[in-house]
């Protein structure tokens, strides 16, 4: 018994010896860690949490239309679908034409509607948006009954694509291609191009334009605008474009497309892969239900496909074939709309359920997630495009609030919890 009791009385000493040694060793010959160093995106921060992540919402950015345009006080941005910042001072932003400003419901009253049920008024208050801009604006040249609204009183279609400087005025007007677009849904210009020309996708009709740097030419157009189809001359809805080196570029073909098509850098086809899946639970590789978004890593050459109706990313080499794949996460309220990975190699997805961006590594695991819904500055609600600028601001475009948001990196924030830099490349 006596010998038990020295044994453990001696396991104790060695324990409570060790955990002195332990802190001495933290106080006197080692760096103290941080609160929170490892999962917080801003270790050692002093109260809040992780509400905008690693950044900070930069505020009334853009801004307002009437600041840019004349005759415009009264009008704002409607569904944003892409944002790409060639750099902090030249922004491309696509959207679905404008919408009339709201009046604020703060101090208003509320109008009950009986007719639609039981208990319901309107506005409802809380931080609840009054307009949901993805289907407030038709697609152009859609509008058929009045369910569609009126145009030039409800929404119109003018500024499809604006640029904006680093303060958030507009300061290129591109409403000369107004009426060739149906629904922009990418904008995008290859890091290996030294002429920086733009190329924009357009969804709803059915095309891929190549533009000029300034906007004022149009070079090439792949597809066949208005005429959807699946041969290779036509898509059906296509929606993401991504560029693996100067020679060869992916599109993803589409929201009715169940495709992948490769091209070389002046649009000629080198091959294509997919098939149509039967959602929403499909598993087989290659199979798909809607292709929205795509992103490609230069070093691996592996292809990222985002098949949103299928809940799943699958991977692929650059010449289509399989590798991996992974769920996005649980569904519902899980929705990936878009995808992007920097030079860092972590894949990320805007996804519209929760309303939150989430990365990956390149292999599939989950790393950090952030975000929370809202039409404050900084909260979010549909992103649908999404990138970064060399300076590491992150801008995203909604297309449920109407807007395009930037955030900065936030102060000691740790980059490791950052949307990657863009990929490193000729400009």
């Amino acid at each position: 018994m006596k010998r038990t009791l020295s044994v453990a009385a001696l396991v104790v000493a060695f324990g409570a010896g060790l955990l002195v040694s332990n802190y001495v060793g933290t106080v006197e010959g080692q760096q103290k860690k941080a609160p929170g160093e490892g999962f917080a995106a801003v270790p050692g921060q002093k109260g809040g949490h992780d509400v905008f992540g690693p950044y900070d919402p930069v505020q009334n950015w853009p801004r307002p239309l009437g600041e840019s345009l004349p005759n415009h006080d009264a009008w704002t941005y409607s569904q944003a679908t892409d944002v790409f910042p060639e750099s902090e001072d030249r922004v491309l932003a696509t959207f679905k034409g404008e919408l009339p400003v709201l009046p604020s419901g703060r101090g208003r009253g509320t109008t009950w509607l009986p007719q639609i049920g039981p208990s319901i008024k309107f506005p409802v208050g809380g931080g609840v948006p009054m307009r949901e801009a993805a289907s407030a604006t038709p697609s152009f040249g859609k509008a058929v009954d009045e369910s569609d609204g009126r145009p030039g009183v409800d929404w119109r279609w003018e500024h499809v694509i604006m640029v904006f400087d680093r303060n958030g005025k507009m300061i290129e007007d591109w409403s000369q291609w107004d009426r060739i677009w149906g629904r922009p849904h990418d904008v995008e210009i290859s890091p290996y191009d030294p002429e920086k020309h733009i190329w924009i996708v357009d969804a709803d009709a059915h095309f891929v334009s190549k533009f000029t740097h300034d906007g004022k030419q149009r070079l090439l157009t792949l597809g066949t605008p208005g005429v959807p189809g699946t041969d290779d001359t036509h898509f059906s809805r296509p929606t993401f474009l991504a560029f693996m080196d100067a020679n060869t570029m992916y599109l993803a073909d589409g929201y009715d497309g169940t495709r992948v098509i490769k091209y070389d850098g002046n649009g000629k086809k080198i091959l294509e892969w997919g098939m149509k899946g039967n959602q929403p639970n499909e598993r087989r590789p290659s199979y798909f239900n809607s292709v929205h978004g795509i992103a490609v890593n230069p070093k691996t050459r592996r292809v990222y496909v985002n098949d949103r109706n299928n809940g799943r990313i699958q991977v692929f080499d650059e010449n289509g074939k399989f590798l991996d794949q992974w769920d996005a996460g649980p569904r519902p309220p899980m929705n990936i709309h878009s995808i992007y990975m920097g030079q860092d190699g972590i894949l990320w997805g805007a996804d519209q359920g929760s309303n939150k961006l989430v990365a990956w590594d390149a292999d599939g695991h989950f790393l950090y997630s952030w975000g929370t819904f809202g039409t404050c500055q900084g909260c979010q609600w549909g992103i649908h495009g999404f990138a970064t600028d060399k300076a590491g601001n992150l801008y995203t475009a909604e297309v449920r609030t109407g807007r395009i948001q930037k955030y900065a990196p936030h102060k000691g924030a740790n980059p490791a919890f950052m949307v990657g830099k863009p990929w490193p490349g000729v400009w």
